[in-house]
């Protein structure tokens, strides 16, 4: 992979069923990721949807340029209470699980610092409700149609807004060494409420912040 100058994007989870779930980023990091990156210092890595501190600490330890991170918009405003309040909460179920508060705030601090070292990244997963809402419901988060009102909120709350930008649209490319999008989206403050639900023709789907308004409209025309 290094001599195809080919990164290795790692969903960064330890996945022996001893481990805690709350603790699988950490142990992941400590037995397989740091030793890899000793051995490997030319390897380019990108954590995809970080979820703690340890990995904020990890990436910052690493030389420039060679690990970075996605994080998602449910990681950046939920901690892992939301699974719980007011009765067990399926469609805010993902995986990598939604971490303590401490966790969440060390996410905004990292991505609203205005590093290259961390970029959008939604891992959306549109599941169907039934398949959320079931005995062994399915694990992710369908934040698709939400996901750049989020991330406007977080960085309008940490008084980021001027970083934005590069966190959505220039860390990825400039980590990945490609070409900048030209076209791009308008963010307006205009309050909206998101769908309950968006149907198709097998059934529907739940979005993140179902029912809810939210501050910040994305308009998909070019401007």
């Amino acid at each position: 992979m290094i001599e195809q100058n080919m990164p290795l994007l790692v969903h960064g989870e330890a996945t022996n069923p001893m481990v805690d779930i709350f603790d699988r980023e950490k142990v992941f990091i400590d037995t397989i990721l740091r030793p890899l990156i000793e051995k490997l210092p030319d390897l380019k890595v990108v954590m995809e949807h970080i979820t703690t501190q340890d990995a904020v600490r990890f990436i910052e330890s690493c030389r420039e340029g060679s690990v970075a991170a996605t994080v998602t918009p449910q990681h950046l405003v939920l901690n892992r209470n939301a699974l719980f309040q007011g009765g067990l909460q399926p469609h805010n179920f993902c995986f990598p699980v939604l971490k303590r508060e401490i966790h969440r705030q060390a996410l905004v601090s990292a991505v609203t610092s205005g590093s290259n070292r961390y970029f959008l990244g939604t891992d959306s997963a549109p599941h169907e409700r039934q398949r959320k809402e079931s005995p062994c419901g399915c694990a992710g988060m369908y934040n698709a149609p939400v996901a750049l009102s989020v991330y406007a909120k977080v960085f309008e709350e940490a008084g980021a807004l001027d970083k934005l930008e590069a966190f959505t649209s220039f860390n990825g490319p400039d980590f990945y060494g490609l070409q900048r999008n030209k076209s791009k989206i308008k963010l307006s403050k205009t309050p909206w409420m998101v769908p309950e639900s968006y149907t198709f023709p097998s059934g529907e789907i739940v979005p993140m912040f179902a029912g809810e308004t939210l501050d910040w409209y994305p308009s998909a025309a070019a401007i």
